[in-house]
């Protein structure tokens, strides 16, 4: 689909400074802009690539005033970051929606599929799940048995959904997903092997979640294990059974949540945190890369390092930490000088 200059600063609230007949039909990114695309400048270190952009149109603030001569259309608006959003939306919806079941589909008659869905090729749909309406599911995906997937719910190729999971409406589940697998339960015996104990619960992912490629949430032992509204996840995350997370928390890649462990509602998690088991951590909490949480997290607090310690704390532990090869030096310096004292 083509977008005109005019259009896009009609519907941006914007002023075209050039050709208001320039056409685009992708986005780019400004240094790596090609004719027929629209890029944008947010950052001000990217501007001396407005001067050589192959872009067709650049979205600019207000406020800038170029130091040379442009040879593309710019569009200036109000907000680039916020504009560019509206726009990124606007082209993901006009792209082509997939539609149909696939005849190598393989779905129960006990099945319940919504109107305007998409199956494709050799999912298999299990006696007792309950697709809402304009749901996509992707080739090669595993609905189990009393599954319930809410309306226009996206599952990309490969996920696996195990039986009774519950998941919302407008999520969206990318490749290599698992969804009710088994906790990681068992208990040991007196001759050392270990006996497995049933994981009987499910999983319940609310509206409006996206959970990224291999992620894996486990089962409950008995109960749920809670994915709550709008709850952002990357990709290659565990969530361990019977976890909550809370409203509108974003995890980064490879964090690692263990069993009964609560996270509450607006958290940002960073890369590679590991959580231990039964360990509850508050609303609004921000946690480093890399830190290990084996204790409480208080609402609003802010961790960093293994054992996490409070931020402040953190940062001038660190401080004293870079210190510590000169500080050795001058200790060694100061017991010679101690030895000929003594001497």
């Amino acid at each position: 689909m083509q977008f005109t200059a005019e259009m896009i600063a009609g519907l941006l609230n914007g002023t075209i400074v050039g050709d208001k007949n320039a056409t685009v039909s992708t986005v780019s990114s400004i240094d790596g802009g090609k004719s027929g695309s629209l890029a944008y400048l947010t950052n001000p270190k990217y501007e001396e690539f407005i001067y050589t952009t192959q872009a067709t149109i650049v979205l600019v603030d207000n406020e800038f005033e170029p130091k040379k001569e442009v040879s593309t259309t710019l569009i200036k608006v109000a907000n680039v970051g916020e504009c560019v959003l509206s726009l990124l939306e606007m082209y993901n919806a006009s792209r082509p929606r997939k539609k149909g079941i696939s005849k190598l589909a393989s779905i129960s008659e006990e099945a319940h599929i919504g109107e305007e869905c998409y199956v494709g090729d050799f999912t298999v749909i299990e006696r007792g799940a309950k697709i809402g309406n304009g749901c996509q599911i992707y080739p090669q995906c595993y609905i189990g048995d009393n599954v319930t997937i809410g309306e226009g719910t996206k599952i990309y190729p490969g996920v696996k959904v195990y039986e009774g999971c519950v998941i919302g409406a407008n999520c969206i589940l990318h490749s290599g997903v698992v969804i009710g697998a088994d906790g990681f339960g068992f208990a040991p015996r007196e001759d050392g092997t270990f006996a497995k104990i049933p994981q009987l619960g499910n999983v319940i992912i609310e509206d409006n979640v996206e959970l990224g490629a291999n992620t894996c949430i486990d089962r409950a032992k008995t109960d749920s294990t809670i994915i709550r509204h709008g709850v952002k996840l990357d990709n290659l995350i565990q969530i361990g059974h019977n976890v909550e997370v809370g409203n509108d928390t974003v995890m980064s890649a490879q964090v690692g949540i263990a069993g009964t462990s609560k996270v509450g509602a607006n958290c940002f998690v960073a890369g590679q945190v590991g959580v231990a088991d039964h360990v509850t951590i508050g609303n609004r909490v921000q946690i480093g890369s890399k830190s290990g949480i084996d204790k409480n997290v208080g609402d609003g607090e802010i961790r960093f390092g293994y054992p996490a310690l409070p931020g402040l704390q953190y940062h001038r532990s660190f401080a004293v930490f870079r210190q510590l090869p000169d500080m050795a030096a001058k200790l060694r310096e100061l017991e010679k000088r101690l030895s000929k004292v003594e001497e």
